[in-house]
């Protein structure tokens, strides 16, 4: 007799029956409405198989414009050469791979929207939903400005070191792996707003607190920049490290303008 109320309960939880034979179906959800481990990891498989096909394919395009990106690239600093036969099929592969992840980026990051999506409070959902589209494209606007306004002025630098009996030959391989650590620390710095956006709509930070750690975010600009900068000199350390102070700068007036609100 108490068989029938058990059973509809477990028909109420995992939402799913199989009539035949009185059994139930597999179920991906657990009776206190969660999803089980091996659920969720069958949802990571499968949408980390989206991003890396949508990677794949973007990057086999991206294989047959590469000749006009690599012109794009080294367009501050000219001619490059290749200093072994092997040398410019890798950089190809890795400018297509490169190419390939940057134009999917919005794809990788709505599949971890996905992801994470069930696990968030609606209010906290609120949030992520613009959170991740605006990080995406402070990340590209670092990349273009740091390809635009600082990267050629950085070429230059390096190349004013030349002299009549020593001349600027740069390698494919040695350019592209400095053009990435170059340009990569921008998308990154370029998302302090953001944070600090974040930070002050949870209400854990406010203009005048801000204020008060100017000094210290000085110091922590010029350290992290002296960690990712692809040299060792102080030029290339200042180039990174004055945005991320300028940003800092305009954050407070962005928190400020939230406060009051």
């Amino acid at each position: 007799m108490e068989t029938k109320p058990d059973k509809a309960e477990e028909v109420s939880a995992a939402q799913s029956v199989s009539e035949a034979g009185g059994s139930l179906s597999p179920v991906h959800e657990g009776s206190d409405g969660e999803m089980p481990l091996s659920g969720h990891l069958q949802e990571f498989r499968s949408r980390l198989i989206i991003c890396l096909a949508a990677v794949a394919v973007a990057s086999g395009v991206s294989y047959n414009f590469v000749e006009e990106i690599i012109d794009i690239i080294s367009a501050p600093a000219g001619k490059l050469y290749f200093l072994n036969p092997a040398e410019v099929f890798f950089s190809y592969i890795q400018v297509a791979v490169c190419t390939g992840v940057l134009v999917t980026l919005p794809i990788i990051c709505y599949e971890l929207w996905g992801f994470v999506r069930p696990a968030l409070m609606p209010s906290e959902r609120a949030a992520v939903f613009w959170l991740i589209p605006t990080a995406v494209l402070l990340f590209y606007a670092g990349l273009a400005f740091s390809y635009y306004a600082v990267f050629p002025a950085a070429v230059l630098f390096f190349m004013g070191f030349a002299t009549a009996s020593l001349q600027p030959m740069f390698s494919l391989s040695s350019y592209l792996s400095f053009f990435i650590a170059f340009m990569l620390p921008f998308g990154v710095v370029f998302e302090l707003p953001l944070v600090l956006f974040f930070l002050a709509k949870m209400g854990l930070i406010t203009s005048a607190f801000l204020k008060s750690k100017r000094r210290v975010l000085i110091v922590v600009a010029f350290i992290f920049a002296a960690v990712v900068s692809p040299t060792t000199d102080i030029f290339t350390q200042v180039m990174i490290a004055v945005p991320m102070i300028v940003l800092y700068e305009a954050s407070i007036l962005l928190v400020r303008f939230i406060l009051r609100k």
